[in-house]
C-alpha cells in the first residue's frame, strides 16, 4: 500500500517551499500526499508579498475528511501561523490521529526573512505542539527562538537539542545550515543520546523551502516503515542531491529539484 502522508501546511505560490514542496517531496520518494492549508501566501523567490489565513475550523476539517476516508501513516506540519491555529491542528491529531507519526517543522521565517509565525504563537508550539511530535526539526534560527538563546556553533546546536527534547518530543533534528562553514552540520538527539550527520555545503542561492523538503522526506520515511534514523539520512540525502541540481529559477533565493529521483518520460513504446 502507497505510503499516505498528510501535509498540514501553507501554500507557497511561488511553488518553492510549503505544501507545493511537500507535495512533491513526498510523491518524488514515492508516498501519496494530501493536504490542509493553513494559510495561503502570494510570494516568490524573492519574498512573501501576502498571507491570507484560514481558519481554524476550516483547517480541521480539511483533516477531519481526510482522515476520515483516507487516512495517514505520517502527518508532518508546517506554517502554523498562530495560536489559534496550532490549537485545532493538535486537537485533530488527538481526536483522530493520536498514534500516527508526526513530524513537526516549526515554521517561523521564510527564506526571505518575512515572519512567518506571530510571536506570541511560538510558547503554543512549545507547549502544544512541540510534545505531540516523532521528531521536532528546527533550523538553527528556529530553534534559538525556541529556547531563548544564541546557538553558535555544533555544541550549541548539541545542547539546544536536548533542551528541546525536555518540551517533550520523540526526537529532534536541529539543522545547521544557516550556520557558517564549509560542512552543514544537523544534530539528532533522541532519550538514547546524539548523533551528528555532516555534509559539504554546496554553494547555491538556490535553497528556498530546504526545510519544508527535509520534514516531508523524513515523514514520507516514517510512512513508509523506515526507522527514523534511516529515514533522515535518505531524507539528507535526497536534500543534497536536489540543493545540487538546482534548477536556477528566479531572482532571488530559488527551488530545489524536487524531481530529481524522478525519470524522464521518454515517450517510449
Amino acid at each position: 500500500m502507497t505510503a499516505r502522508v498528510l501535509i498540514v501546511a501553507g501554500s507557497d505560490s511561488g511553488g518553492g517551499a510549503g505544501i507545493q514542496a511537500d507535495i512533491k517531496t513526498v510523491t518524488a520518494l514515492g508516498g501519496y500526499a494530501m493536504t490542509a492549508v493553513t494559510a495561503l501566501t502570494a510570494q516568490n523567490t524573492q519574498g512573501v508579498f501576502g498571507v491570507v489565513g484560514i481558519e481554524p475550523a476550516f483547517i480541521r476539517q480539511q483533516m477531519r475528511v481526510v482522515l476520515d476516508d483516507i487516512g495517514a501513516d505520517a502527518l508532518k506540519t508546517g506554517m502554523l501561523h498562530d495560536a489559534a491555529v496550532i490549537e485545532a491542528v493538535c486537537a485533530e491529531l488527538a481526536t483522530l490521529a493520536p498514534e500516527v507519526p508526526v513530524v513537526v517543522d516549526p515554521v517561523m521565517v521564510a527564506q526571505s526573512g518575512d515572519s512567518l509565525l506571530e510571536a506570541g504563537a511560538v510558547e503554543t508550539l512549545r507547549n502544544r505542539l512541540a510534545p505531540r511530535a516523532t521528531v521536532l526539526t528546527p533550523n538553527a534560527p528556529e530553534a534559538e527562538r525556541l529556547v531563548g538563546r544564541q546557538i553558535a556553533d555544533v555544541a550549541g546546536m548539541v545542547e539546544a537539542a536536548y533542551d528541546l527534547l525536555d518540551l517533550g518530543p520523540d526526537a529532534v533534528l536541529v539543522k545547521g545550515g544557516h550556520l557558517d562553514g564549509e560542512t552543514v552540520t544537523d544534530v539528532l538527539a533522541t532519550s538514547d543520546g546524539h548523533e551528528t550527520f555532516a555534509s559539504p555545503r554546496i554553494e547555491t542561492p538556490h535553497t528556498h523551502g530546504t526545510g519544508c523538503t527535509l520534514a516531508s522526506a523524513i515523514a514520507t520515511g516514517l510512512a513508509q516503515g523506515l526507522a527514523l534514523r534511516a529515514a533522515v539520512v535518505r531524507a539528507r540525502a535526497y536534500l543534497q542531491e536536489a540543493l545540487r541540481t538546482a534548477p536556477g529559477l528566479g531572482r532571488g533565493h530559488g527551488p530545489v529539484n524536487h524531481g530529481h529521483t524522478v525519470r524522464p518520460f521518454d515517450g517510449g513504446e
